[in-house]
């Protein structure tokens, strides 16, 4: 994955899709700083926070456990952890101090959270991350109207599953290569715009889809 900064075009592609008004940050997910900067200036120009997506990911390199390397894993734990537990700080102290108090964290986990591939230690390994993080969240949120969510979405047909999922088909437990079948991603999306329609009283720690 490139860093956002890199991918100014399909950031202005998104929000021009927006029927509202959108506020582009251009940054990197990986760097504190930049995810400061993020929250700073959507305060500025809204002076409220009710919702955080947690959507960057990163699958990385396919290779066996043996073969791990640890800038592979890193470069994944960066952007699937480190960013989504720095976004959900900056956030939760916004959800804190806001009158009145309280806000939505929906976390984008993985069927590999609960059920790896092969060859993707670094990645599921991430995801595992994520559920903690969620509940964590949730349980620390309660006195203040905070609450979390994680989205496991499956094979969603999306530039990133293509690479996964090409004319070869996807690694299966048993070595063998099977093309699978996907969802059009607007279920998915459909499925996020729920959650975030829930009041913050109502707990949805989990969803699959």
């Amino acid at each position: 994955m490139r860093p956002t900064y890199e991918r100014e075009k399909e950031l202005s592609e998104t929000a021009a899709l927006c029927p509202g008004e959108t506020l582009s940050v251009i940054g990197d997910i990986a760097k504190e700083d930049d995810i400061i900067t993020l929250f700073e200036r959507t305060m500025l120009r809204y002076g409220r926070l009710d919702l955080l997506f947690n959507n960057a990911g990163l699958s990385g390199e396919s290779e066996p456990i043996d073969n791990l390397t640890l800038a592979n894993f890193m470069n994944v734990m960066n952007v699937n952890v480190t960013a989504s537990v720095l976004c959900t700080r900056e956030a939760f102290k916004i959800f804190k101090k806001q009158s009145p108090p309280g806000g939505r964290i929906i976390n984008n986990g993985s069927l590999s959270a609960t059920t790896p591939r092969p060859e993707a230690a670094a990645y599921t390994i991430s995801k595992h991350a994520i559920s903690g993080l969620t509940k964590s969240t949730a349980l620390d949120g309660r006195p203040f109207n905070i609450t979390a969510t994680q989205i496991d979405i499956g094979n969603a047909a999306t530039a990133m599953w293509a690479r996964h999922d090409d004319v070869k088909g996807t690694l299966q437990a048993d070595g063998s290569l099977k093309t699978e079948p996907s969802m059009d991603v607007s279920h998915v999306a459909n499925a996020v715009a729920h959650i975030a329609s829930l009041p913050n009283e109502v707990t949805l720690l989990e969803m699959t889809i």
